[in-house]
C-alpha cells in the first residue's frame, strides 16, 4: 500500500492533544478539532506549493530543522501549562512558509472554526512546524531527496486538496488554482497585490512579530490572549463597512431542559431556541431558519464529516421543545438546469432529514424535507460563486412550537 502522508501527519493528532489544546487556549475541543481538520491539509498545501516553485531545497532544510527541533515529541507538551504555546522555531518557520500570508490563513481558519485569531494562530503556529518535522522524519527514514520529496507531495496533492473542509477555502491564500469547488461558509480571497517586491516582506516580517508578540512574552511565558480583530496581513475583502471580516463568536445555547450546546452567535441555534423561547415569534410557513455550518461533498447529496455536529444540535433542540415541528427546506443557486437542481436540493433536503432522524430525533416532530431547486434563488447566474452562495442553502421551517 503506497505511504500516505496525509493520514499519517494526522496519526500525530491525538485526542489527548486536541483535549489540552482546547484547555490551554480557552476555547471547545469541537472548535480546535474543526481549526485543526482544516490547518494539518492546508500545511501540506502549504508546504508542497513552495517545493513545487522552487523551494524543494529550502522545504527539506526547514523540514530537517522542525525535525530537530524535538517538535514530534513535544507536541502536547506546547500546550500544557509549562509548555509556553507555539515552539520558538515557529515564526521563522511560519515565514518561510507563507510568508505575508500568515495572517490571511490564521484569520481563516479563525472564521472558519469559531475561535479566536490569536487561537488560530496558535495553533498553525505548532500544526505546521509539527507537519514538517514528520516529513523531515520521513524523508530521512527512507533516505529522500530534496526533489524526492517534492515529488512524493505533488504525487497527492490532489488528496490534500480533497481534505480542505468544505467552507474552508485558503487555495488563493496559498496560491494554488484549480481546487474542488465546496460550498462556503467562510470564503476568503487573497487581495490583489500592488505589484511591489518590498510590500511582502514587510509584511511577511509584521506577522511574524506580531504572532511572537501575542503568544511568547521576551521570558517566555504564555501572554493574555488577545482577540485579533485586525488583519495581521493584507485585509480580507468584506461588504461590511468596516472592511473587515469579523471572526465568529462562539457561544453556549441553553435549552429548556438545561442542555447546553455549542453554537455561534446568530448562528440556527441560537435563533431558532430564541424564536422557540419567544411567545412573540410565531411558528408557520414563513418561519424559516438556514443552516449555517452544514455542507456537502461537491455536486452531491453526502453531508460532510463537520456537518454533523449542527444536525445534532437540530436534535437535541427537538428533544428539549417536543411540542416543536420542522420540515427541512433545500435550495440553489441558478447555475446549471432547473431539473437537475431541483433534484439535487430535494436529495440534499432529504439527507438532512434523514440524518436528523438518525440521530434520534422524533419522528413525529419532522414534517418533511422539500428541495425548492433555484426556484427562489435571487443573485444572477453570472454573478461571483461568493455571491451566488446565499442562495446554496438547507433551512428549518418551524411548522409549530
Amino acid at each position: 500500500m503506497a505511504f500516505n502522508i496525509l493520514d499519517a501527519a494526522k496519526s500525530f493528532i491525538t485526542p489527548d492533544l486536541l483535549g489540552k489544546a482546547a484547555a490551554y487556549l480557552g476555547e471547545s475541543e469541537s472548535s480546535v478539532g474543526r481549526a485543526v481538520s482544516g490547518l494539518v491539509p492546508a500545511s501540506l498545501l502549504g508546504i508542497t506549493q513552495k517545493a513545487e516553485t522552487g523551494g524543494a531545497s529550502m522545504i527539506m532544510d526547514l523540514a530537517r530543522q522542525a525535525m530537530n527541533s524535538g517538535m514530534l515529541g513535544n507536541l502536547s507538551n506546547a500546550f500544557s501549562s509549562g509548555g509556553g504555546g507555539i515552539p520558538d522555531s515557529s515564526p521563522g518557520l511560519l515565514s518561510s512558509l507563507f510568508g505575508d500570508k500568515v495572517g490571511g490563513i490564521a484569520n481563516a481558519i479563525a472564521q472558519f472554526a469559531g475561535i479566536k485569531g490569536s487561537s488560530a494562530a496558535s495553533l498553525l503556529g505548532s500544526i505546521a512546524p509539527m507537519v514538517l518535522g514528520f516529513l523531515g522524519k520521513h524523508s530521512v527514514e527512507n533516505g529522500l531527496s530534496a526533489s524526492g520529496l517534492s515529488s512524493l507531495l505533488s504525487s497527492q496533492k490532489s488528496s490534500f486538496l480533497n481534505a480542505m473542509p468544505a467552507g474552508l477555502n485558503l487555495t488563493s491564500l496559498l496560491g494554488i488554482g484549480g481546487s474542488p469547488a465546496k460550498p462556503a461558509t467562510g470564503y476568503v480571497e487573497e487581495p490583489k497585490k500592488s505589484g511591489s517586491w518590498l510590500m511582502p516582506i514587510l509584511l511577511g516580517l509584521a506577522a511574524v512579530a506580531l504572532l511572537l508578540y501575542i503568544f511568547k512574552g521576551c521570558d517566555g511565558t504564555k501572554k493574555e490572549e488577545v482577540a485579533v480583530t485586525e488583519h495581521i496581513s493584507n485585509p480580507v475583502p468584506d461588504p461590511t463597512p468596516a472592511g473587515s471580516v469579523p471572526i465568529r463568536e462562539a457561544l453556549k445555547v441553553k435549552l429548556v431542559d438545561g442542555t447546553e450546546i455549542d453554537a455561534y452567535k446568530g448562528g440556527i441555534e441560537d435563533r431558532l431556541v430564541a424564536c422557540l423561547n419567544d411567545t412573540a415569534c410565531v411558528a408557520g410557513k414563513d418561519q424559516w431558519f438556514d443552516f449555517d455550518n452544514l455542507n456537502f461533498e461537491t455536486g452531491s447529496a453526502i453531508l460532510t464529516a463537520e456537518s454533523i455536529a449542527q444536525v445534532r444540535n437540530i436534535v437535541a433542540i427537538l428533544k428539549a421543545y417536543p411540542a416543536a415541528k420542522i420540515k427541512i427546506g433545500g435550495y440553489t443557486d441558478k447555475v446549471g438546469n432547473d431539473e437537475d437542481n431541483k433534484k439535487l436540493s430535494q436529495e440534499r433536503a432529504d439527507a438532512v432529514l434523514t440524518e436528523i432522524l438518525k440521530e434520534g430525533a422524533n419522528k413525529p416532530q419532522l414534517v418533511g424535507a422539500e428541495g425548492y431547486g433555484e426556484e427562489l434563488a435571487k443573485v444572477v447566474e453570472t454573478a461571483s460563486d461568493e455571491e451566488r452562495r446565499v442562495d446554496r442553502r438547507i433551512s428549518v421551517q418551524l411548522r409549530e412550537k
